[in-house]
């Protein structure tokens, strides 16, 4: 892209002014580069204090669209309250069902892994920050894109007694054989359970679990489970023969 690169340099030497908070130079590799981000890695940081933190935003199943904080502190504006609901909201406003208070959306936990892949790449293994936001052990920004990863991949793969969280306490989707390997593409899903909700094909976005799984394989091999298989411990509470019969 030479034409946006002489305009980049063009800028960067006579308007310091107006890109000097949006490209930033960095050196991870011995080499001066620049990022473009809108944010610089002090507001970085404490941003992620609150994306990070399990008493926030961060699920065991990606990233709440609101923080579990307003649980018990919910915040007003004009004559509405606005509170944390993890699933189905108890709320109607904007004309319709506000699923926004909490639930777990694909779109941003994979627009966030994508953006810290990004700028761990661009700052190095030597930034590091604490993996529950404020406390925890040191790890970098690519170890925290591929955990939030793996909490998306879980909803879908069996757990050690062979229930997926996707599926929540619907047994005929869970213990049925002519059902329990049927993946919905849920709209949203239960920040703390992990349930599917909304709409049931959601393809358009959900469906990016399928780029997750590739690429943790490309990172981990095979670790990654099979989320359409069934594990060899896994016995189905009704059988094959017995459901024919």
């Amino acid at each position: 892209m030479p034409g946006f690169r002489e305009s980049l340099d063009w800028f960067l030497r006579n308007k310091p002014h107006i890109v000097g908070n949006l490209c930033l130079p960095v050196d991870p590799h011995g080499t001066r580069e620049y990022l473009l981000t809108v944010v610089d890695s002090a507001q970085l940081r404490r941003m992620l204090q609150r994306v990070l933190d399990p008493d926030e935003f961060l699920s065991p199943w990606g990233l709440r669209s609101l923080s579990r904080e307003h649980e018990v502190r919910p915040f007003h504006f004009a004559d509405q309250e606005v509170r944390y609901a993890p699933g189905e909201a108890d709320v109607k406003i904007m004309g319709g069902n506000s699923n926004w208070r909490g639930p777990v959306w694909f779109p941003t936990t994979y627009v966030m892994i994508k953006s810290l892949r990004t700028l761990g790449e661009a700052y190095g293994a030597h930034f590091m920050v604490p993996a529950h936001g404020r406390s925890g052990p040191p790890v970098t920004l690519l170890q925290v894109a591929d955990d939030l990863a793996d909490r998306l991949i879980r909803i879908f793969t069996r757990d050690a007694s062979g229930r997926r969280p996707v599926h929540g306490d619907h047994r005929k989707f869970q213990e049925d054989p002519y059902w329990r390997d049927l993946i919905l593409f849920h709209e949203y899903f239960h920040a703390e359970t992990g349930e599917g909700l909304g709409a049931s094909h959601q393809t358009g976005w959900t469906a990016l679990v399928a780029s997750l799984i590739d690429e943790r394989r490309r990172s981990r091999g095979d670790q990654v489970a099979n989320i359409f298989s069934t594990p060899p411990c896994y016995t189905p509470a009704v059988s094959r023969g017995e459901r024919q019969s």
